[in-house]
């Protein structure tokens, strides 16, 4: 007898794991302080924007890692085209990620 409850419960908690990312990720994206224009009486707000902003960036990469290391068993399929995408979306999520860490700390802070 085979016990699969252990690799469908790692599965499921990935995948929220991972919708957690994709939603935090996109909130930072929302909330982006990009440009040069800002609105008299607004340069107070910059500051905790970025604040927040770096936290969801470096949330977003935590989610990414933990989701990664629960979504990818050890013994790999036959056909992987789901962990082709799943890398594609880690990679997109990874990626700009470090740039908003970055962008903020030449751009807005520096």
């Amino acid at each position: 007898m085979r016990n699969r409850g252990i690799g469908r419960g790692r599965m499921f908690m990935g995948a929220l794991l991972l919708t957690a990312a994709v939603m935090n990720w996109a909130v930072g994206l929302m909330m982006s302080p990009h440009g040069e224009v800002v609105a008299k009486g607004t340069e107070h707000v910059r500051t905790p924007v970025v604040t927040v902003m770096r936290g969801g960036a470096i949330v977003t990469i935590l989610l990414c890692a933990i989701s990664a290391w629960l979504l990818f068993p050890p013994r790999r399929p036959k056909w992987p085209a789901r962990d082709y995408a799943l890398m594609a979306v880690f990679a997109i999520l990874f990626v700009s990620s470090l740039y908003t860490l970055v962008w903020l700390q030449t751009s807005v802070l520096g």
